[in-house]
């Protein structure tokens, strides 16, 4: 049995044949490659896009989405909170361990995908992502990530649609720049260690472009993007300025999040954000780079992160790469269950 907690764990020709799959799809939505089957969505904060692409990628291929909401709209410490960790004495909100959640689920559906944020309280506990880890150490049928502290779907996505603008396969060599954006609260990191990851794992020259060094990423996920370029011929690199990172550029994939030195102290580090605002992505910087594509996960906040005329540009992939989160996730899920692609 395998899931799908983080790309890392997948080989690179298993997403790659995921992604053959997910452009197969796109072309022809419509089949029978879940008939029979469910799958539990299990949102422990809301969603948009996550959410409404699984449910119609299940129904598209004959498949029935359960989706439940355990900690209510709020997130986990709702009143049907959850434990997770071991040997927890639940004297507190939480009415249910995750020991027995994902092993009942796994008699009701043949996938169960999870979605829970960080608390923002104390990154030593949240990055151990003791939800979906819990789900998958329980479960007895694959486990999906729909967001914890990495976004592996939304990486397929963007693979996806990069290869799409494109018009190859092939991203090899192609100057990436994850760029820090700011917002006017702090962020999970999880879209930004998602972008280095994949970028690099597709060969590319990746700069993450932040305010200083108190924006790095999560050691983890530095090491794993060194690790990535070196394997795959593409490099990885940290600038703090903007115009040299901009110049030249291919790609740029715009993201907000929190300081990790500031983990739970979010006061302190509001105004180092609130000096950086300058990080916007605008015409004027997109004017530097080599025709780049601009990407964001979405949602973005317009004339904050990104301006009106780069949102709207030709050159913006945004949508694209939203719509494609349906198809490669389509792929993930007939995999999984044993439906073609990757397994």
């Amino acid at each position: 049995m395998k899931h799908f907690i983080t790309t890392q764990d997948w080989g690179r020709a298993e997403l790659d044949a995921l992604l053959s799959h997910a452009h197969g799809l796109k072309a022809s939505p419509i089949n029978r490659l879940l008939e029979g089957r469910a799958v539990a969505l299990v949102f422990f904060n809301p969603s948009l896009r996550t959410r409404a692409s699984f449910e119609v990628g299940a129904w598209q291929m004959g498949g029935h989405a359960v989706v439940l909401e355990p900690g209510g709209s709020g997130g986990t410490g709702g009143a049907w909170g959850m434990a997770f960790e071991p040997g927890a004495v639940m004297g507190g909100d939480a009415e249910e361990h995750v020991r027995e959640a994902a092993r009942v689920l796994s008699r009701y559906c043949d996938l169960i995908a999870v979605r829970a944020f960080p608390r923002f309280v104390d990154w030593s506990v949240d990055r151990r992502d003791l939800v979906i880890r819990g789900f998958a150490e329980h479960a007895t049928v694959p486990v999906i990530n729909m967001e914890t502290i990495t976004h592996p779907c939304q990486e397929l996505a963007h693979v996806m649609t990069l290869q799409e603008r494109f018009g190859v396969p092939d991203l090899r060599g192609k100057k990436y720049v994850l760029t820090w954006t700011y917002h006017p609260k702090p962020l999970n990191t999880a879209v930004a260690n998602s972008a280095a990851m994949i970028a690099t794992r597709y060969g590319m020259d990746v700069t993450l472009l932040c305010p200083d060094e108190r924006y790095r990423l999560d050691e983890r996920y530095m090491d794993a993007a060194c690790s990535n370029a070196a394997e795959s011929g593409g490099s990885f690199a940290v600038s703090h300025d903007i115009a040299s990172s901009y110049d030249g550029a291919d790609v740029v994939y715009a993201k907000s999040w929190g300081a990790l030195p500031f983990f739970g102290k979010w006061d302190e580090e509001k105004a180092v954000r609130d000096a950086n605002r300058h990080f916007i992505v605008d015409e004027e910087k997109m004017a530097r780079t080599n025709g780049a594509l601009f990407g964001h996960c979405l949602p973005a906040r317009r004339n904050v992160k990104a301006t009106d005329a780069v949102m709207d540009a030709p050159y913006s992939m945004i949508v694209d790469e939203a719509e494609n989160r349906l198809h490669v996730q389509k792929a993930l899920m007939a995999s999984l269950v044993g439906g073609g692609g990757a397994g």
